[in-house]
C-alpha cells in the first residue's frame, strides 16, 4: 500500500515537473533572448554568447522608429482608468444581484450570462462603427470605453463572494440607520478586500494585455499605440532582423507590473478565486 502510494506520488510530482518545464521555458528563453549581445535576429541558440543590457537601454531611449516609452505611458492610462471603473461596475452589478431583490432579476441575470457565451471579437466591426460616429476611433478614450463598457457582465465570482457575506450584517445596519449606499461602501467593501483585489487584477490585466480591440481601433495611429501593438510592429518582416531582441526586452517589461502585482497580492486573489469570506 505504501509503495503504491509512493510510486503515485512520484508519479505526479514527475507530471507537474514536466508541465512546468513546458511553461517556464518559452519564458526562460525570452529572459534570456532579451539580452542577448550578439546578432539581433532570431537565433536557435537557447543561451546568448554575449549579454548586454543595451537592448533595455535602446528600448527606452531609440525613439526614433518605435516610441516604446510613450506606448508605455498610453498602455498604463488606458489600464489604469480602465481598472478603475471596471472595477466599481464589476462591484456594484454584483452587490446589487447579491443583495437586491427586484423585478426582472434572474431574466437580467440569464440575459448577461448567455450574452456573456459570444467571444467579444464578434462586436468588434460594430463597436469600431459606433465608434466612428462619435469620432472616438484612434483615441485612448475609445480604448478606454471598449474595455469598461462591458465590464459588469463579469460579476458572477464577485456576487459569489458576496453572497458568502451573512445578511444579517446587513440588517443589523439598517437598523442602527444605514442606508443600502453605506452598507455597500463602509461595511461591505471594507470586508470584502480579497475580491476587490481580484477584480483589479482581472481588469487591469486585460487592457494592459489586449492586442485585437486595440489593433482594429488605433489603426495607424502611431502616437497612440499601445505595448501590444507596437511590439508587434518589431516583429513585421522588414523590421524583425534589427528589433528582434528589443522586443524580447519590451515583452519581459510588458510581463514585469502584472508579475509584481501577482506576487504581492497573490494571497488575496486566491481567497477571490476560491470565495472564501466572513461565515455566520
Amino acid at each position: 500500500m505504501k509503495f503504491k502510494q509512493r510510486l503515485t506520488s512520484i508519479t505526479g510530482h514527475s507530471f507537474l515537473t514536466v508541465l512546468c518545464t513546458v511553461w517556464l521555458l518559452p519564458i526562460v528563453w525570452l529572459v534570456l533572448q532579451s539580452f542577448r549581445g550578439e546578432s539581433t535576429g532570431p537565433t536557435n541558440n537557447i543561451i546568448p554568447r554575449q549579454f548586454t543590457f543595451d537592448n533595455y537601454i535602446n528600448l527606452f531611449t531609440d525613439t526614433r522608429l518605435f516610441n516604446f516609452p510613450r506606448w508605455f505611458g498610453n498602455t498604463l492610462f488606458v489600464a489604469v482608468i480602465s481598472c478603475v471603473i471596471s472595477t466599481m461596475l464589476v462591484l456594484m452589478t454584483s452587490y446589487a444581484f447579491s443583495r437586491l431583490r427586484f423585478s426582472m432579476r434572474e431574466k437580467y441575470m440569464k440575459i448577461i450570462l448567455v450574452i456573456g457565451m459570444f467571444p467579444g471579437f464578434m462586436s468588434m466591426i460594430a463597436i469600431y462603427h459606433i465608434l466612428k460616429m462619435f469620432g472616438l476611433t484612434q483615441t485612448l478614450w475609445a480604448l478606454i470605453l471598449v474595455y469598461s463598457g462591458g465590464a459588469a457582465m463579469g460579476y458572477y465570482i464577485s456576487k459569489g463572494f458576496f453572497d458568502t457575506i451573512p445578511k444579517a450584517i446587513d440588517e443589523s445596519a439598517m437598523i442602527d440607520g444605514a442606508t443600502k449606499s453605506q452598507i455597500f461602501w463602509k461595511i461591505t467593501l471594507p470586508m470584502s478586500k480579497p475580491i476587490v483585489i481580484y477584480t483589479i487584477l482581472t481588469s487591469f490585466m486585460a487592457p494592459w494585455v489586449d492586442f485585437v480591440f486595440a489593433s482594429i481601433i488605433m489603426r495607424d495611429s502611431y502616437n497612440n499605440f499601445t505595448m501590444a501593438i507596437g511590439l508587434y510592429e518589431m516583429l513585421k518582416r522588414e523590421n524583425i532582423g534589427t528589433y528582434f531582441t528589443q522586443f524580447c526586452a519590451g515583452a519581459v517589461v510588458v510581463a514585469i507590473p502584472i508579475t509584481i502585482l501577482f506576487i504581492f497580492m497573490q494571497k488575496y486573489y486566491v481567497s477571490g478565486v476560491t470565495g472564501g469570506s466572513v461565515k455566520g
